[in-house]
């Protein structure tokens, strides 16, 4: 595993530089298990972004808890859309600007498709009720991907996490499942032509940046 991924370190680096989630030292941040604003999606519907303005994305740094009991995604889940994910994602592909969006929120998965021209990008947070459920769903999910290995080291960012070799990484943090599918995409992206794998990767430790004080 450590020849396949000694890219990740220096990918994580740079990941947590572009996240811009920051808050000042001592901040507290929102309860990340309570469901927030109006313009969520109600329960089983999509949200097509392509005419809206970005959503104002919840304040950043603040750990991942609790299991939400509302009828919408909690705030973690909404920053896999959000605008600084948005912008995160048009950088690491050298876009002009933030890519179409759709999302979705049924059966407590929030997701979040980003239309590009090689394909989909499709970003999901899965809430569980607790952590022993979402490992649950963490593992259960290893087993629908071909071939998924642990990242390892300071690659995983100190949480349990597996990536495969087709475009697909998944991390988890407390009761939520992060889930970067960039299988649709060519086998290389961006103007530095990584890897699907790579790209994934990338974006979900930007997203892990605006989870972690």
């Amino acid at each position: 595993m450590g020849n396949r991924t000694w890219w990740l370190g220096p990918l994580a680096a740079a990941s947590l530089l572009l996240a811009g989630c920051g808050v000042p030292a001592g901040t507290a941040g929102p309860n990340y298990g309570t469901s927030v604003s109006p313009e969520t999606p109600a329960p089983g519907s999509s949200t097509d972004h392509s005419d809206a303005a970005p959503q104002a994305e919840p304040s950043a740094s603040a750990q991942v808890a609790g299991g939400g009991s509302g009828d919408g995604p909690p705030e973690a889940a909404l920053m896999v859309c959000g605008p600084e994910t948005q912008t995160n994602v048009a950088s690491i592909l050298a876009l002009e600007s933030p890519p179409h969006t759709v999302t979705t929120w049924a059966d407590h998965l929030y997701t979040c498709t980003y239309h590009l021209s090689g394909g989909p990008l499709v970003l999901s947070v899965k809430e569980s009720a607790d952590q022993p459920s979402a490992r649950v769903y963490f593992d259960g999910l290893r087993g629908t991907l071909r071939n998924a290995a642990p990242i390892e080291g300071l690659a995983n960012l100190g949480f349990p996490a597996y990536q495969d070799q087709d475009g697909s990484v998944v991390f988890l943090k407390d009761n939520m499942t992060l889930h970067v599918d960039a299988s649709d995409l060519p086998g290389t992206v961006g103007p530095h032509g990584v890897t699907r794998t790579a790209l994934a990767y990338q974006v979900a430790t930007t997203v892990l940046a605006c989870w972690t004080e």
